[in-house]
């Protein structure tokens, strides 16, 4: 038996190659949009992919499970609650597949989501009774277990579905044995929860021991403590859920749409009818130059899912990228369902250059310089983008929190009659706010260069508590 773990950082998202050598055979597990990394890891060990499973219809990504029925002739599987429009094989309590000496068999494990499973995997060469693995999806992660409340906009409250995982996971998961390695579908990072450990394996063992969620506690006890603190979900995550459950252009289809070189006047045009322009740029190099009125969300970190929490979808998208980064850029918002991208400036920033388009900076300050307005008299007010959770760790002194999830909702709470200074923990989420703060119209906009971090490295003061 072959398994291996392809693991997404951008995303926190694991999937999964199962394959036999026997019978040349392999299914993929929770693929992403971009399936290039199956073919070739099949092609290299000499497998054919037939099978592809989504153990649910994930949120927070779009699988490539059409991508791989389309390419390679992949039969699809979902649980049996699950409804979808296009053809697939529903599978429950029981249900195999087996090819050679692998063995796949389903187990039902709502809670996270109704339609929810995970898959025992068998290798039949050294046992036929014990599972050497279960994949787990995001019903259990490495020391956390899936959210339940991703499912309100779509008619199931995070009680009902809270009590399913509940039992989903005494009554399911923690019956397998402890040697049983367990391979979920995020790691650290992913918003599917909420102390989910930067390993990307265990052993049911282990977890039964250490993960917070699967201690002795009543059925309440588990609502209340799953349900608590859960960081915000993205607006894209109930439009990717249900993407996932239709049919649609696969991934190729829709960037062969989507990467049409513009002119800065085309761009300019479209912007002019209301089309976002992202520039995926470095934050330093946004800072240095960028076209008035763009979001800086650069693609050194989490791009995918702070274009899906800033971004809207119904209004097109253009890029502004470094020349040779267009494709990526696009490609990392298709992962998400974002095919709304109508082009991307040919020749990137510099073509704009002598065209009389409005060129915007933002000031950057390192942690002394900001120190010393702090103290003056400019009337400068600090505003902290970071998460609940960070901030409630140290603070700088007087600050304003708006976290970056709700920036765009509560701008009301940041004065108008004064420069502003923006900070995250480096630079990267300073640099997106300080763009949105600029295309709302607020003059005076500056970042703190490095963060909080940063700030801290000078030996400047933080609050605690």
């Amino acid at each position: 038996m072959i398994l291996k773990q392809f693991y997404l950082n951008c995303l926190a998202h694991a999937s999964y190659l199962v394959g036999d050598e026997q019978s040349r055979t392999a299914a993929v597990i929770d693929p992403q949009r971009d399936i290039d990394a199956y073919l070739a890891f099949a092609a290299e060990h000499g497998l054919r992919i037939a099978h592809v499973f989504l153990t649910h219809f994930h949120a927070d990504f779009v699988a490539g499970h059409l991508e791989l029925r389309d390419r390679v002739g992949a039969r699809i599987y979902l649980g049996k609650a699950a409804k979808a429009e296009y053809a697939f094989q529903p599978v429950g309590d029981g249900d195999v597949v087996q090819f050679g000496q692998v063995r796949l068999e389903t187990m039902e494990t709502p809670g996270h989501t109704p339609e929810s499973i995970c898959l025992k995997v068998y290798d039949l060469d050294e046992s036929a009774t014990v599972p050497k693995a279960v994949l787990t999806g995001d019903t259990l992660f490495v020391g956390d277990v899936g959210r339940p409340d991703l499912r309100a906009a779509l008619g199931w409250s995070a009680a009902d579905l809270g009590a399913l995982l509940y039992s989903s996971l005494r009554d399911k998961l923690l019956t397998l044995p402890d040697s049983s390695l367990v391979y979920p579908a995020h790691g650290a990072g992913s918003l599917c929860g909420k102390a989910i450990s930067r390993e990307t394996v265990s052993t049911i063992g282990e977890q039964r021991r250490s993960n917070y969620a699967l201690q002795p506690m009543s059925k309440e006890a588990f609502l209340d403590i799953v349900t608590a603190d859960q960081p915000d979900a993205p607006a894209y995550f109930t439009y990717d859920a249900v993407l996932n459950s239709r049919e649609r252009p696969t991934l190729e289809q829709a960037l062969a749409q989507e990467l049409r070189p513009l002119t800065i006047d085309e761009l300019l045009a479209e912007q002019r009818n209301g089309a976002q322009v992202l520039d995926t740029r470095d934050p330093g190099e946004f800072a240095a130059a960028h076209l008035e009125g763009s979001i800086n969300i650069g693609l050194v970190g989490q791009y995918a899912t702070w274009a899906g929490t800033v971004l809207t979808r119904e209004q097109p998208i253009v890029i502004v990228a470094d020349p040779g980064a267009e494709t990526e850029s696009a490609l990392r918002l298709g992962r998400i369902g974002f095919d709304h991208v109508i082009g991307y400036l040919e020749g990137g920033l510099r073509s704009a250059d002598g065209s009389g388009a409005r060129i915007a900076t933002t000031e950057r300050l390192g942690a002394d310089v900001a120190a010393r307005r702090l103290g003056g008299r400019d009337g400068l007010v600090v505003v902290d983008v970071r998460a609940p959770g960070e901030r409630a760790q140290k603070r700088i002194e007087g600050s304003v929190h708006v976290p970056l999830t709700r920036l765009l909702e509560r701008l009301a709470e940041i004065p108008t009659d004064c420069s502003v200074l923006v900070h995250c923990a480096g630079g990267y989420r300073s640099s997106i706010a300080a763009s949105l703060l600029q295309r709302a119209g607020r003059p005076n906009v500056s970042e703190l260069a490095g963060g909080i971090t940063a700030w801290e490295a000078a030996g400047l003061p933080v609050a605690t508590g």
